[in-house]
């Protein structure tokens, strides 16, 4: 494959030449990756030649190639580092090496984060919040972000060209395929991936995605370049409307039945929850086998839902392990207006239903318990599948009530 197989041009003078990941399986050591991911980075030649983020090491020698084709060998001068997770910065030491002049722009954090990571202490230039600083007659912009989702976090915005570096911010999972814009992707996948990179990276940090996006509104933005996912190019509103939407946590009236069964008593319960709620016309109804199902691929659809019915059995005198790391994870997400409604089984104790009531408990308001509470000994019985219908007639009516609300 050749150097310029892997650089796609933005403008005359700016260049995409990040890294399509196709073979790392899981994002974080954690998030499943059935399309992939990629590493955004960009170079702007000009009077002075600045690259914006880096990639990940393991892409670090084709990364090389590619500013060396681009500038004919000269080095950069700047590299303005948006964020220091390893996936962006990975790169950070190879390029010092090979060009030991480069100047390394960031905020304060950023400086501390390079010297624990990499070492690096000269040639870093500090940026605060709101400073605009002229690179060789480009003039940069910087926003500082923080807790999205490290504290070091901080977008660049070109003034001349109107192009917003975004970082993670506008950021999503799955490789580019094909060309690296907006208008050449399919949407319907772009979207989905985007939402389940949301949800279990940036998610629990909401509060401060508002307040990034409320900086990213007050900037006359043509095109937004993130550190993965697609340039939009076409439809810049389109994706700022779509974070706005997830960091406000505005959900569709929808229901998510999720639950975790041994021998099948537990999946019998959740089926007849799941029919009743469709019988009393819930416009969708999502179930996931958590045994079976990918984590954050669920997290995502109770993210996007206003209903959640959790369905656990009792294990060694505990939650039935994968329930139990689903509401570990939904917890640490800091979820917000959703009803949920709750079924446990058990033979001998009754842990199950304690510990996904301890989970509602803790969520301090953010989860409005729809009734009646189901508990089942064993198998499920006549009068337990008639719980079971009147607690999906509750939900439906809840979400209901909410949307309208």
């Amino acid at each position: 494959m050749s150097v310029t197989s892997g650089i796609e041009g933005i403008t005359d003078s700016i260049f995409w030449i990040g890294e399509n990941d196709r073979e790392t399986d899981r994002f974080e050591g954690l998030w499943s990756l059935p399309h992939g991911v990629a590493y955004n980075s960009y170079l702007l030649r000009g009077e002075k030649n600045i690259l914006i983020d880096t990639v990940k090491s393991s892409f670090s020698d084709d990364f090389l190639k590619k500013i060396y084709y681009l500038l004919e060998g000269r080095a950069p001068d700047y590299a303005i580092v948006n964020h220091m997770e390893p996936d962006h910065s990975g790169s950070l030491s190879a390029l010092r090496n090979l060009f030991p002049g480069i100047k390394f722009i960031g905020n304060a954090k950023t400086a501390e984060m390079m010297k624990n990571f990499f070492g690096i202490e000269e040639n870093v230039i500090t940026v605060r919040e709101g400073e605009t600083v002229d690179l060789g007659g480009r003039r940069f912009a910087f926003a500082l972000t923080p807790m999205v989702h490290w504290p070091e976090s901080m977008v660049a915005y070109d003034v001349s060209d109107r192009i917003l570096f975004s970082s993670d911010i506008f950021g999503g999972f799955g490789a580019t395929e094909g060309g690296v814009f907006d208008d050449q992707a399919d949407m319907g996948l772009v979207e989905s991936e985007m939402m389940r990179y949301y949800v279990n990276i940036v998610g629990r940090f909401s509060a401060s995605a508002l307040k990034a996006l409320a900086k990213v509104r007050s900037l006359d933005v043509g095109m937004i370049c993130p550190a993965h996912g697609p340039i939009w190019r076409s439809d810049p509103e389109r994706v700022i409307s779509l974070y706005e939407k997830w960091s406000r946590q505005e959900t569709e009236d929808g229901v998510v039945v999720a639950y975790g069964s041994m021998y099948g008593n537990t999946k019998a319960a959740a089926g007849a929850i799941a029919a009743a709620l469709a019988e009393r016309g819930v416009s969708r109804v999502a179930v996931y086998d958590m045994v079976r199902s990918d984590l954050s691929a669920a997290a995502a659809d109770i993210w996007r839902n206003a209903g959640l019915i959790l369905a656990g059995c009792t294990y060694n005198m505990e939650l039935f392990p994968p329930m139990s790391t689903l509401i570990r994870h939904l917890e640490s997400k800091n979820m917000k207006g959703r009803y949920v409604g709750l079924c446990g089984t058990f033979s001998w104790a009754e842990a199950s239903m304690r510990e996904l009531s301890e989970f509602v408990g803790r969520s301090g308001g953010g989860w409005t318990l729809v009734e009646p509470k189901i508990l089942i000994k064993s198998a499920p019985k006549e009068q337990d599948f008639e719980q079971c219908g009147l607690l999906a007639a509750n939900m439906a009516d809840a979400v209901k009530r909410g949307r309208n609300g």
